[in-house]
C-alpha cells in the first residue's frame, strides 16, 4: 500500500507567518503558445518540505550536502494525537525510536492550524541522542507556531537532522498496525537550499522493510 504524506500545493494555502505566499498561475497556454507551462512562485518551506540544518546557521550543511539516506528509510509513527492546544510533546513517547529509523509525529490537528502541539526540548535531545537524524510533523513546524526561539529545531539541525514538516496522512499509517513502514521524501536539487517542497510517500507492507 502507498500512502500519500503530502499536502497539495496551490495558490492561497496556508504557510508558516512571515513565509512568502504561494501563487501558481499560467505562465504559457496550449491556446496561446501551443503548450502548458505554470509559473510557480513559493518559499523553500512551502507545503511538504524538509528543513536542511543551515535553516537556522548559515555554517551548518544545506540539503544537498546531506546523504541521500537522510531522506528515505524504515520509519515508526508516534501517536501524539489528543494533545491539548499547543501542548509539548515529551521524550516518554519516543520509546521505539532509534538511530537508522525515521521518526514521525502524528498530532492529529487539521493542518494549517497555529494552535498544534510540537516537540518539548526534552523530545528533541532525546532523538539525537538515541541516533535519530529524520524527524517528520504533521503540523507547521516542530516548535510552535508562532515562535520566538525554535529550541526543537536547534536540537535537530545542530546534529545535522533532517526535518519534515507539514505532513498529512499520519493516521493511516498508525492504523496500518506492525506492519513495516517505509519512507520516501526527496527535495528538490536545489543548490545550496535551506529546505525544499518534496512529495513525500510512504509504503507499507511485509515487504517493505526488506524490498
Amino acid at each position: 500500500m502507498i500512502v500519500d504524506l503530502s499536502v497539495p500545493i496551490g495558490t492561497g494555502m496556508p504557510v508558516y507567518p512571515g513565509d512568502p505566499e504561494i501563487s501558481i498561475d499560467p505562465a504559457l497556454t496550449v491556446a496561446r503558445d501551443g503548450v502548458n507551462v505554470l509559473s510557480l512562485r513559493l518559499g523553500s518551506h512551502s507545503g511538504t518540505h524538509v528543513d536542511a540544518p543551515s535553516h537556522i546557521d548559515d555554517s551548518l550543511p544545506t540539503l544537498d550536502r546531506l546523504p541521500l539516506e537522510r531522506f528515505h528509510g524504515p520509519a515508526v509513527v508516534v501517536d501524539a494525537r489528543g494533545l491539548a492546544p499547543r501542548s509539548a510533546i515529551g521524550p516518554e513517547l519516543f520509546a521505539d525510536a532509534g538511530a537508522g529509523v525515521i521518526v514521525l509525529v502524528a498530532t492529529g490537528w487539521p493542518w494549517g492550524s497555529l494552535d498544534h502541539p510540537y516537540l518539548s526540548p526534552e523530545a528533541a535531545s532525546l532523538l539525537v541522542e538515541r541516533g535519530v537524524r529524520t524527524v517528520g510533523i504533521d503540523a507547521l513546524s516542530v516548535d510552535p507556531t508562532p515562535a520566538d526561539d525554535f529550541p526543537a529545531h536547534e536540537r535537530l539541525l545542530r546534529a545535522h537532522a533532517l526535518v519534515a514538516e507539514n505532513l498529512t496522512g499520519l493516521d493511516r499509517l498508525l492504523a496500518a498496525g506492525d506492519r513495516p513502514i517505509e519512507v520516501f521524501m526527496f527535495p528538490l536539487r536545489i543548490e545550496g537550499a535551506d529546505g525544499s517542497p518534496v512529495r513525500a510517500v510512504a509504503r507499507v507492507g511485509p515487504w517493505a522493510a526488506g524490498g
